[in-house]
This record gives structure tokens, C-alpha cells and sequence, in this order.
């Protein structure tokens, strides 16, 4: 532990300017878990995300230079419920003595068929327990900066609140026979139960996963019936499978949406709460247009 505690005064970051104060070094499997290790940190880490903005945690292919990452860290984020499947082959391998925070450890998981959905994050609720997780990671391996660790946790937490509370009054302008959303894959599972929207997702909880024609075709029929008039693509998956469901079935092609990943800095979702002020603007106009 006081190795650790040293780590937050005495590594220096690969990379950093001369002169630039020495930070700990925090990895994060992918960018909106990177996000939050980021706010709740502070000054004192340096966070890298694995699978960067824009990119897919499910089908991500790791790089050496992602073992050397974790071999340095002091401190390793996880998502968990089967996200990052690659990572328990990664980390072993790494030879890493660093904790490992599994963000998604105190969450109740959704079912969706025989398997666990991941997308915790998406129910701001389950965001704060993934706060509570990294900020205790964080005083774990920086005692001497726990106070503030924790102090910077508890803001986070006020605004994470703050929004959730946004969501739903934004959410309730919307009848409820009009709240139903088709998106590219079924990321939004969290998200809809929260605030009481049905989600159907064109490629299922995997990104990878290919529909057959006629599973294609029992989707286009079931959209009809239930009155779904908007189509949205996330930004890290193939659009085509959605502009073919969309154009067989008359809806129409919103814009792109954030799940998985955020958007590089200066983008419309470059960090968890303002992909939850994208998505929301998107999702509630295009369900009052119904």
C-alpha cells in the first residue's frame, strides 16, 4: 500500500512536458469509464482509456502498447458484466500488481435473455455506484489524497443527480404511447427502464452480431405496429443494417448517438454527462414527432 501512496508523488508520466507535475497513472478499459476516473481524480492522475473515443468495447483488439499501459498503472477500471472479454486475457499477461476496480461491481444487473446487459452506465443511478467504485479505487492506492478524492466524488455525484432529474422532466413532455426508440444495437436497455422508453435494438446487446433477412424483415413489421417514426445509429457501429431497417420501414434516420463510447474532446458527447444532454435531445424530439 505505501508503494502505491508513493505513486501518486513520485511517477512520472510517459510523455508529459518537462517540468509538468508528476501524476498517477490510471487506466480505464474504455473512454467514458476513463471520464469519470478523470473527474473524481482530479489533477493528481493521469488516465489513459484503453479503447479510445468513438471505438467499440465489445470487438476491441488490444496493442502492445496497452500491456505496457497496464503494467504501469497503479490503478485499473473496469466496466464488468462481460464488457470487456478481451481483458481477461490482458491483464494476466501484463504481469500488473495494480488493484482492479470493477466500476459495475455493486449494480443490479438486467437480464436480457440467457445473458448479463452491460451498458450499466446507462441509468445515471448506476453511474453514481460507478463514482463510489473508482473514488474508493482512487483513495485505495492515494491515501494521502483521499479526502479530496472523495470530496470531488460527492460533486460528481450532485451533478450526476442534478441531471438524472433533468432527464426525466424532459422524458415526461413525451406521451407514453410515443415513447419507443430504435437504435443500432441494444445498448439502451438501462436507459429505458429508468425512464420508462422501450428500446429495440437492430443487432441485438452485439455489435458484431449480423440479423438475418428475415429476422431484418420481423423487425421492419414489428416498427409498423408499433408506430416507431425514428431510427438512430450509435456513432461506433455500422449504419448500414440501420439504414436498411429504416428505409424498409418508412421510419426515419436520426442522428448518431453515443452508447458505448464518447466523442473525442470538443464533440457533442465528450464526456458522460454531456452524452446524456446529446442523446436526450435527440431521442425526446424525435418521439414528440411520432
Amino acid at each position: 500500500m505505501r508503494r502505491r501512496a508513493l505513486l501518486f508523488s513520485a511517477v512520472s508520466v510517459v510523455g508529459a512536458p518537462a517540468g509538468a507535475a508528476a501524476r498517477l497513472p490510471v487506466v480505464a478499459s474504455f473512454s467514458i469509464l476513463a471520464d469519470m476516473a478523470r473527474e473524481v481524480g482530479g489533477p493528481g492522475v493521469a488516465v489513459r482509456a484503453l479503447v479510445p473515443a468513438d471505438s467499440d468495447p465489445h470487438v476491441y483488439e488490444p496493442r502492445p502498447s496497452d500491456l505496457q499501459a497496464i503494467r504501469a498503472a497503479a490503478l485499473v477500471v473496469t466496466n464488468g458484466l462481460g464488457l470487456e472479454g478481451w481483458l481477461a486475457r490482458l491483464l494476466p499477461a501484463s504481469g500488473t500488481t495494480a488493484p482492479v476496480v470493477v466500476a459495475a461491481a455493486g449494480v443490479a444487473p438486467r437480464r436480457l435473455g440467457a445473458g448479463v446487459d452491460p451498458h450499466a452506465w446507462q441509468d445515471p443511478r448506476n453511474g453514481v455506484l460507478y463514482v463510489h467504485a473508482i473514488a474508493e479505487g482512487l483513495a485505495g492506492v492515494a491515501p494521502g489524497e483521499a479526502a479530496a478524492i472523495r470530496a470531488r466524488a460527492a460533486d460528481y455525484v450532485r451533478r450526476i443527480t442534478e441531471l438524472d432529474g433533468w432527464i426525466a422532466a424532459q422524458v415526461a413532455t413525451v406521451p407514453p404511447e410515443r415513447r419507443r426508440i430504435l437504435t443500432s444495437h441494444d445498448a439502451f436497455g438501462y436507459f429505458g427502464a429508468r425512464y420508462g422508453i422501450a428500446f429495440i435494438g437492430v443487432q441485438g446487446l452485439d455489435t458484431a452480431a449480423e440479423p438475418s433477412a428475415a429476422g431484418i424483415a420481423a423487425l421492419v413489421r414489428q416498427i409498423r405496429a408499433l408506430g416507431i417514426t425514428a431510427v438512430f445509429v450509435e456513432t461506433m457501429t455500422s449504419p448500414r443494417l440501420a439504414r436498411t431497417v429504416a428505409r424498409d420501414s418508412g421510419a426515419v434516420l436520426g442522428g448518431e448517438v453515443y452508447a458505448d463510447a464518447l466523442s473525442p474532446p470538443g464533440g457533442p458527447a465528450d464526456s458522460y454527462l454531456s452524452m446524456f444532454r446529446h442523446n436526450v435531445g435527440l431521442f425526446v424530439a424525435a418521439m414528440r414527432a411520432g
